[in-house]
């Protein structure tokens, strides 16, 4: 079930990464994705992620992920980052969002 809830939370945690100016991609930097998964730290989700994705998980923090440059070396297994660390991603995405008006 974690895993199923952390497969959805892709699309949520890839599309806030992407909407952010800071890490931002214009279609000729489209080929450095760097997918983010909203992972559980249990046994189970590890193992689940290491056989998805053939390496062990690597979370990464909302300050981390802010801090991402264009210019930032792509990953080639995605990340993780605890739903914790996603609601303060979310919070800072949205602050910025404002204030940058």
């Amino acid at each position: 079930m974690r895993t199923i809830r952390a497969l959805a939370a892709l699309a949520v945690a890839a599309s806030a990464l992407s909407a952010l100016p800071a890490v931002a991609h214009d279609a000729a930097q489209s080929s450095t994705a760097r997918p983010v998964l909203v992972c559980g730290t249990d046994a189970a989700t590890r193992r689940a992620f290491t056989r998805e994705h053939g390496a062990a998980p690597v979370f990464i923090t909302a300050r981390e992920a802010l801090a991402l440059q264009p210019s930032d070396p792509a990953w080639s297994t995605p990340r993780c980052m605890t739903s914790v660390e996603h609601a303060r991603y979310v919070s800072a995405a949205t602050t910025y969002a404002r204030t940058a008006r």
